[in-house]
């Protein structure tokens, strides 16, 4: 399977329609076995013609989401080739870690020791002049991309492994054998769009919408042992988060579960 016929579509009128078909068919508001609208009535609902709209059904079907019958029309296959998708636990950040790492592949793109930028040294808490280990990574499960790494850790740390080191072990790991006890993290989850060169590693559109990931890990001391920008493909990547009901009568509320349903998380 290959994508390439829908991310050649770039911002056309039918990749957006291929993209709306292919969130609902992956989120399962399209179960498996129906029959999508009619290329007639699709063209009606998004005001487009009907040759954007077979467009779109054609990237579907390149994708392995539908498959188009001759008589019958186009039907949702029971388990699209596209459909498999990490799940984050946002509660359960550190001691997930493992299960992502066991569950997929990584791809070392880019290794070097550079002065990191000025946020990244500050939210590191560097001092002025130190250099950090910054390297780009692609995760991918089942040989297809996901998530997309930039990691900033100190120089300090990240001399007890080398790129080699990295390419075949997480980085979690790493950091707990170079002595390093990580002890919490912040972390905040945004959205951005694709650039020509994250666009390209992770195979998908240029101006794609991608899920974006800040992390800062911090030792027992709390100093900053490793910066974290991901970014992630959504129709690959989730993020769950447990909550429960606590509080009185009068003050009921929700906060996250600690311990909750064991998922998967990324380091």
């Amino acid at each position: 399977m290959s994508e390439a016929q829908p991310s050649a579509m770039g911002g056309t009128k039918s990749h957006r329609i291929y993209l709306l078909l292919k969130d609902a068919i992956l989120s399962g508001r399209l179960p498996a076995g129906n029959k999508l609208p009619g290329e007639n009535k699709l063209a009606e609902q998004h005001g487009v013609s009907r040759v954007t709209v077979r467009r779109a059904m054609e990237a579907l079907q390149s994708s392995g989401l539908v498959e188009r019958k001759a008589g019958v029309g186009t039907v949702v296959l029971e388990h699209p080739l596209d459909a498999t998708v990490m799940t984050a636990s946002v509660s359960n950040l550190l001691p997930n870690m493992l299960k992502m790492s066991q569950a997929s592949q990584v791809r070392l793109i880019e290794f070097a020791y550079v002065l990191p930028p000025e946020m990244i040294r500050e939210r590191l808490g560097m001092a002025h002049g130190g250099k950090v280990q910054r390297s780009v990574r692609v995760r991918m499960v089942d040989d297809k991309p996901f998530s997309y790494l930039v990691t900033h850790v100190p120089e300090s740390v990240a001399l007890h492994y080398n790129e080699m080191d990295l390419a075949n072990t997480p980085l979690f790991v790493l950091l707990e054998r170079s002595g390093v006890k990580v002890d919490h993290a912040s972390q905040s989850i945004s959205a951005t769009l694709a650039n020509h060169d994250i666009a390209e590693a992770l195979d998908v559109a240029v101006g794609s919408p991608l899920i974006s990931l800040t992390r800062v890990v911090y030792d027992e001391q709390g100093r900053g042992v490793e910066h974290l920008d991901a970014l992630y493909r959504p129709d690959r990547y989730r993020f769950q988060i447990d909550l429960e009901r606590n509080g009185d009568d009068n003050s009921r509320y929700w906060e996250p579960k600690v311990g909750g349903m064991p998922t998967q998380g990324e380091g």
